[in-house]
Parts: C-alpha cells; structure tokens; sequence
C-alpha cells in the first residue's frame, strides 16, 4: 500500500536521498511517540477482541490517555499516570473536564 507525504517545501529543495530521510525520520518519530508506547505500556497488541467496535473505543481510550500524559507536565512516566488515573475516577473527570 502506498503511503503518502504532504510537505509545504518545494519539491526540487531536496533530493531524493534527503526526502527519504526526512520521511523515514517523520514516521520513525511517530512510531516512538504513539505506536511504541501504546505497544510496549498499554499493550495494544494484546488485545484480543474481535469486536472492531470494542477494539475502536479501547484504542480511542488509549490516545486520549496519551494525549493526557502529554498535557500533563508533572508526569513522565506512562504506567504511573494510568494507575492514577485508574485508582482516582476523580482525577479522570478532572481532566477530561480541564479541556472542554
């Protein structure tokens, strides 16, 4: 499947070996910040359900818990913050309440 890469440079501002690295470095990033994380703290692939509803909201539960933990400047660490947020309904709603 191709994939695409939308850029506000001009095409002929690079060569094709530096817009090769500037790709492979931009999904290389978001591979660290969200696909890593959600795999390795929140263990997306350990999901076994089948239900691609189920599975849409769990992963919708996940990015807002990444957006949180981002938000967040006091809390770094992904496990820490989740236990919190899980141990505390209070704290949840205060944040969901902080954005809107």
């Amino acid at each position: 499947m191709p994939g695409y890469y939308l850029s506000c440079r001009p095409l002929h501002s690079m060569n094709p070996a530096q817009w090769l690295e500037r790709i492979r470095g931009h999904w290389g990033g978001i591979e660290i910040r969200n696909h890593w994380r959600k795999d390795a703290c929140l263990l997306e692939d350990k999901t076994r359900s089948r239900n691609p509803n189920t599975v849409a909201a769990l992963a919708m539960l996940r990015n807002c818990l990444l957006f949180f933990l981002n938000e967040n400047p006091h809390t770094s660490n992904i496990n820490a913050f989740t236990e919190a947020i899980a141990a505390d309904s209070d704290k949840a709603f205060d944040l969901i309440m902080r954005r809107f």
